[in-house]
């Protein structure tokens, strides 16, 4: 039926025993009352399927069975699941599966939903508490929650890693098990999950809750007032806001952004929450948090993909431009913003919730997995000349899998919404077939959007149908037209945005849209002349071929005394859709292509665009960069190339409690839980030596170090100062007496009490 992790009202739903209290003006349709046909998102629905077929039950069980004294029949997965994190991806998986049998009916998956439930309750049968899990450590965990003992930094609780979150994960999983599956033993273990959430909290005063609350805890609040739906019990719904954390959504509800600096992906369930909340009870104050977080998150925090946050974290309001990195727009930020512009469509439909719902769909979600592995994307990369980097099928499992699991097996959700005047609306123009059994009536969209312009809806009716047909008038098309059996017909827009046909409905009749596409470019918020270029709903990509752009060279950009990219943009293939920057972009040749289509390539979304004069001043800029560059390699007495196995040994590195990475195309070395790097470096025993280290800012952890230079302190360095997504190179200038006689020194970075030291992605060694 519809997601229970974001259930949206159903007429009539004979499982629900609290009906809702507010107008639901628009209902979703089952799953499998829509069908998707051939196209982007059945590929990438195909792709996915294939991927859950490849998964093994048993394994994901492994760590629920050892926890309950049962014998594994698997070995765990890697990642995630072997981490602090263990089980959150069956709750997702167990979703998934279940939509997927509602969609098709497919037994086999059916059989998995079954298997994985039976096994469920045999590990909640043998525990005997109610609760289920596979965190490690959790029973001590819970036991210290449960007395009051609280201690949280965000993202642990008593040392666990979220672990309300995962529960969250597993009770929807249940909960989605017997709405779209049928299945009432998994109602049954979600209920006692739920009791045991209760039993655990039930002494914990409002202090103790909001201190329990700093830890992320997903879902919660959403999954308990979905249980008090179908169940009745008012204490389910008690137990919700028992999750409503004061500090975010107290402010929200009051109009203020205090997003800044905020987790994203921490605070969009709360808000969901909310939303399924007021449903149920009319609470106006759930109704304006939720109402003023969509259009702060969507008007303030998101990029062109209908994506936001950078490195998981929300930034000041309009303040996107210098937020451009390999970690921008974390694919589960989009799955959930997804969810509650759903839940505000019910109660208050409109083309702008479905405008924004486009967009995320098209070039976020579906732009987040390779469609011919079926492999996701934790983020989405927005850096001019990134690429993304995709999941393996075994060995990550983290959050963005799981809730990619889903994402692509139910792009069916939300093409058609009935509303509750008997209308029907058509929100997204996907090749699909409606089946609307009640009235008898079936609807077959024929579409190519974007590569044509024109949709096609052709009515099977038993007998005539009286009702209204409402169309989104999409905000990216003007001029629309729509005709009736090759009729052309007078059409306005209604005030939610949609395109009203009000008439008795016959077997064949035909409805032909219009919807004309042009190019068009979304500037930065602050930055007018860094611009996205669109094609209908379809964000671009510039492909840059499959090795990262040369650095001396820079990403190309886009040099036009032109405000319309219809003047300097040309298509060369409207089956593929690519367009090509003849004579534009500079300093190559660029072509475009649908971002969703983008794979393993380098790519830009955004372009800095340049009239011929700014260009002028611009080289100027560049070159003066480049003589600088040449200026310091000219000064320059040593440098290491962090992470690389011969030049760590030319400098004798040595280290304690160090790790390493790569991000932003550098590897880089950093210590964990305290710990040193150490290494030599040459110097020029006759000049002042400077030592320059690379920094990335924007880290949002605790990265303070001492630097020592053979044993005496130089400096304390705390990395948290440095709040843009970019590089830093931070100088240090030596003193004389340190290297006075010296050939080399030794630089040692000393990280402070409970804080790390880097991670640092090169060190150079300069004398002035």
């Amino acid at each position: 039926m519809v997601q229970a992790q974001s259930y949206l009202p159903l007429q009539n739903d004979s499982r629900m025993a609290i009906k809702p209290v507010v107008p639901i003006k628009a209902y979703a349709f089952d799953l499998k009352d829509v069908k998707l046909l051939d196209g982007p998102f059945k590929t990438a629905q195909e792709a996915d399927v294939k991927y859950l077929l490849s998964i093994e039950p048993d394994r994901l069980l492994s760590a629920f069975r050892s926890h309950s004294g049962l014998k594994p029949k698997g070995k765990m997965y890697e990642g995630w699941e072997s981490s602090g994190l263990a089980g959150h991806t069956l709750g997702h998986y167990l979703s998934a599966i279940a939509m997927h049998y509602d969609a098709t009916r497919d037994p086999e998956f059916l059989k998995r939903v079954n298997y994985i439930v039976a096994e469920l309750n045999e590990c909640q049968v043998a525990r005997k508490t109610g609760y289920v899990g596979a965190i490690p450590k959790e029973d001590t965990l819970w036991a210290e929650v449960a007395k009051g003992d609280i201690r949280s930094r965000g993202f642990d609780l008593n040392g666990g890693w979220s672990p309300w979150y995962t529960v969250h994960k597993v009770m929807a999983g249940l909960l989605d098990a017997y709405l779209y599956a049928g299945n009432k033993q998994a109602l049954k273990i979600c209920k006692g999950m739920a009791d045991w959430t209760g039993e655990t909290i039930k002494n914990l005063d409002d202090e103790k809750l909001q201190k329990m609350l700093l830890c992320e805890y997903g879902g919660m609040a959403e999954v308990l007032a979905n249980l008090y739906a179908i169940n009745g019990d008012k204490k389910y719904l008690e137990l919700s806001y028992k999750f409503y954390d004061k500090k975010i959504l107290d402010p929200l509800s009051q109009q203020q952004d205090i997003l800044p600096g905020k987790h994203s992906n921490t605070q969009i369930p709360k808000i969901i929450a909310g939303a399924r909340r007021y449903e149920l009870t009319g609470d106006k104050k759930d109704k304006a948090i939720a109402d003023f977080f969509w259009e702060t998150i969507v008007d303030n925090h998101s990029y062109a993909t209908g994506g936001n946050s950078n490195y998981e974290y929300l930034s000041e309001p309009r303040k996107l431009n210098d937020k451009l990195t390999e970690n921008t727009t974390e694919t589960c930020n989009t799955y959930n913003m997804l969810k509650l512009t759903r839940h505000l469509f019910a109660v208050a439909p409109s083309a702008r919730l479905m405008d924004y719902y486009e967009k995320g769909l098209y070039n976020h979600i579906l732009a987040s997995q390779n469609h011919s592995t079926g492999m996701m994307c934790y983020f989405v990369p927005l850096r001019m000349g990134g690429t993304k980097q995709y999941s393996t099928p075994f060995d990550d499992f983290t959050c963005c899998v799981g809730s990619g699991m889903e994402n692509h097996v139910k792009y069916n959700e939300t093409i058609y919404f009935k509303g509750a005047d008997g209308s029907l609306y058509v929100n997204l123009f996907i090749p699909s077939v409606l089946n609307w059994a009640s009235k008898g009536i079936s609807i077959k969209q024929q579409s190519n959007l974007p590569n044509t312009d024109r949709t096609t809806f052709t009515i099977t009716a038993n007998k005539q149908v009286n009702m209204p047909i409402r169309i989104r008038k999409p905000k990216w098309s003007n001029n629309v037209t729509v005709s009736i059996n090759g009729k052309k017909q007078p059409v306005s827009v209604d005030a939610e945005g949609y395109l009203v046909l009000n008439r008795k409905w016959r077997n064949n009749d035909k409805i032909e849209l219009t919807t004309p596409e042009s190019l068009y470019t979304e500037a930065m918020p602050d930055n007018a002349n860094r611009r996205a270029v669109f094609y209908g709903p379809v964000l671009l990509a510039g492909v840059l071929g499959n090795t990262e752009p040369d650095p001396l060279k820079g990403v190309p950009v886009f040099v036009t005394s032109e405000t319309d990219p219809n003047k300097w943009l040309q298509m060369v293939d409207r089956k593929q859709l690519s367009f090509r920057a003849a004579g534009v972009s500079k300093p190559v040749e660029v072509n475009l292509i649908p971002f969703n289509q983008t794979k393993n390539e380098y790519y830009s979304v955004y372009w800095d665009v340049f009239t011929p004069d700014a260009w002028v001043v611009q080289q100027k800029a560049y070159d003066e960069q480049r003589k600088k560059q040449q200026e310091l390699e000219a000064h320059t007495t040593d440098m290491l190339r962090i992470g690389e196995m011969q030049p760590e040994r030319d400098h004798n590195f040595t280290s304690e409690n160090a790790t390493t990475g790569e991000d932003h195309q550098k590897k880089w070395r950093s210590t964990e839980n305290g710990g040193y790097l150490q290494y030599e470096m040459k110097v020029d025993a006759n000049a002042q030596n400077t030592l320059i280290n690379t920094y990335w800012g924007m880290d949002n952890r605790g990265r303070t170090f001492d630097i020592l230079i053979d044993g005496i302190k130089l400096s304390t360095e705390d990395l948290n100062q440095y709040k843009e997504s970019r590089f830093y190179d931070i100088s240090y200038t030596l003193p004389i007496e340190l290297t006075k006689g010296k050939q080399k020194v030794t630089v040692k970075l000393v990280a402070k009490k409970d804080n790390s030291a880097g991670p640092v992605y090169g060190s150079r060694m300069v004398k002035n």
